[in-house]
C-alpha cells in the first residue's frame, strides 16, 4: 500500500506519461517552501472571543500585550500557539513533590507557564510562597490543593477505591478555612498512620525499613505518602527506582499498600463546593470504575474532570465530561522526580476553549465566596476575618491602616475584572469598607 500511494504521488507530479516533470521542484523542496511560506490557521470567532476573555483575566494587572489582529495570537508569548498556557496541577516539598514552591513556580515561568495552580495532597501550605516567587514573573497562581479520598460503592460486588479530588479558589482561599484546615488535616494525620503501616507492612514482607528514614525524607512538618516510602525503599537498596517500588509493592492493593483516613469522596466535593471552590476530579484514569464515580460525584456538585494530558485528549474521559455535563481541563501532576516518565510542568497544552469553560464556572464562584469573605468581616471586624481577606492577597506584607475601599481595590485588582468589581453588591461593600480604617496584620507562611 505504502508503494502504490508513493507511486500514485510520484505520477501526479508528472506530466502525464510517468516521466517526472523537469520543470517541477522535487516534492521534499515544495514542502520546505510550503513550510516556509505558509500562514497558521486562523482561529475561530469563538476560539479568538474564548482567548479575549482568558486574557483578559489573566492579564488583569498588567499592560495588554500585543496582539496579532490576523491570527489573535499574542505576540509576546515565547512558544508557538493560539493559547496561554495554563498548569493546574502540581506538586511541591509540602507534600511529596522535590522541588520547593518557589522553585516550581520558577520552573513553571520557564516552561512558559501564565497560570499555574499549586495543588499539593491535602494541604495549602505552600502557597504563600508560591505567590511571592510568581509575583517576580508576573504570574497568576490558583491557590489550590489535591485532596486523597475514598469512593465506596454501594454494590456489594464492587470495592472501595482511592480517589482524589482537586480544589481550585480564590485569592481569598476557601470562605471557610478553619473547617476546611481542619478537615485536611485530619487527612494528613491519617497519611502519618498510613505510611507507618506501610513501613511496618515492607518489614514483614523482609525489607527493612526505618520509618526515621521515611520521615526524613518527608521533611518537617509533612505527612509522609507513598512517595516518600518509595525513595526510602530506592536508598535502602530495596528497589531501583520508585517506579519499581510502586509496580511491586505500594500500587493500590499492592502487598505494602495502605488506607489511612480519607473521607468519603463525596463528602470532599461538598465541603469543597461549600467553601468556595471548584471540584474536580484528579486522573479519572486511574480508577476501577470511573463512571459509578463520576456519576455519584455529579450529584455530590463534582464541576470538571481531568481529561488533558501531555500525551494529548483522552476521548473515553473527554465523552464521559460530555455524558455528565462536567468542563474538561488536565495538567502535569508535576512533582519534580525527574525522568522520562514525568510530564514536566506546561507540558498540557489546554485548548484555549477549555480554558474558557474553566474560567466561565470558575470565576462566579470565586467572587461569590470573595463577597462573603469582604460581608463577613463587614458583620464582624475582626483581625483574623481580615487575615481570611488578606491570606493570599497581593498586599499580604504590606503594613499600616489605610482606607477600606482602597484595600479591597488593591487585594483584588489582580483576580476581579472592572465590571466584577463594578458589580452592584460589590460597590455596596466597597461603600461600607470606605469607612473603615484597616491595619493590616503580618501574616504567617506557616
Amino acid at each position: 500500500m505504502l508503494n502504490e500511494a508513493l507511486s500514485l504521488q510520484s505520477n501526479s507530479n508528472g506530466n502525464g506519461n510517468g516521466k517526472e516533470n523537469p520543470k517541477r521542484k522535487s516534492p521534499s523542496k515544495n514542502k520546505k517552501k510550503k513550510k516556509r511560506g505558509g500562514r497558521k490557521k486562523k482561529m475561530t470567532a469563538e476560539q479568538l472571543h474564548a482567548l479575549n476573555s482568558v486574557k483578559e483575566w489573566v492579564f488583569l494587572d498588567q499592560p495588554s500585550p500585543a496582539v496579532d489582529d490576523d491570527f489573535g495570537v499574542l505576540k509576546t508569548q515565547g512558544r508557538v500557539g493560539d493559547n496561554i498556557l495554563f498548569d493546574l496541577h502540581s506538586h511541591s516539598i509540602r507534600s511529596d513533590g522535590f522541588l520547593s514552591p518557589s522553585k516550581v513556580v520558577e520552573r513553571a515561568h520557564g516552561n512558559g507557564v501564565k497560570v499555574l495552580a499549586l495543588t499539593d495532597h491535602d494541604t495549602m501550605f505552600g502557597i504563600p510562597e508560591a505567590l511571592e516567587a510568581a509575583r517576580k514573573f508576573s504570574m497568576k497562581i490558583i491557590p489550590g490543593v489535591e485532596i486523597s479520598t475514598i469512593f465506596s460503592p454501594r454494590g456489594e460486588s464492587e470495592s472501595e477505591e482511592p480517589v482524589h479530588v482537586l480544589a481550585y479558589y480564590s485569592s481569598c482561599g476557601p470562605t471557610r478555612c478553619e473547617e476546611l484546615e481542619k478537615f485536611l488535616a485530619n487527612i494528613r494525620e491519617g497519611r502519618y498512620l498510613r505510611a507507618k503501616n506501610m513501613v511496618l507492612k515492607l518489614n514483614n514482607l523482609k525489607l527493612p525499613l526505618k520509618w526515621e528514614h521515611v520521615a526524613k525524607i518527608a521533611g518537617n512538618g509533612v505527612a509522609p505518602g507513598r512517595l516518600h516510602v518509595a525513595r526510602a525503599m530506592v536508598e535502602a537498596g530495596h528497589v531501583e527506582n520508585l517506579r519499581q517500588a510502586f509496580n511491586r509493592y505500594l500500587h493500590d492493593g499492592g502487598p505494602a499498600y495502605s488506607t489511612g483516613s480519607e473521607p468519603q469522596a463525596e463528602e470532599a466535593v461538598k465541603l469543597i463546593c461549600e467553601t468556595g471552590g471548584v471540584a474536580v476530579l484528579a486522573h479519572p484514569w486511574a480508577l476501577k470504575n470511573p463512571v459509578t464515580i463520576v456519576r455519584r460525584l455529579k450529584d455530590a456538585g463534582l464541576h470538571g474532570i481531568e481529561v488533558y494530558r501531555s500525551d494529548g485528549k483522552l476521548a473515553a474521559y473527554n465523552d464521559l465530561a460530555d455524558d455528565y455535563g462536567l468542563f474538561k481541563v488536565g495538567g502535569s501532576d508535576y512533582h519534580g522526580r525527574g525522568g522520562q516518565n514525568e510530564s514536566d510542568l506546561g507540558s498540557v497544552n489546554l485548548p484555549v476553549l477549555a480554558v474558557h469553560d474553566f474560567l466561565r464556572v470558575a470565576r462566579p464562584i470565586w467572587c461569590n465566596a470573595i463577597r462573603n469573605i469582604l460581608e463577613s468581616y463587614i458583620q464582624e471586624p475582626s483581625e483574623i476575618n481580615l487575615e481570611q481577606i488578606n491570606r493570599f492577597a497581593r498586599n499580604r506584607n504590606s503594613k499600616g491602616p489605610g482606607c477600606g475601599k482602597d484595600f479591597i481595590d488593591l487585594c483584588f485588582s489582580s483576580w476581579l475584572t472592572i465590571e466584577e468589581r463594578r458589580n452592584p453588591e460589590f460597590e455596596a461593600i466597597k461603600l461600607k469598607f470606605s469607612n473603615i480604617a484597616i491595619n493590616v496584620p503580618t501574616i504567617k507562611t506557616n
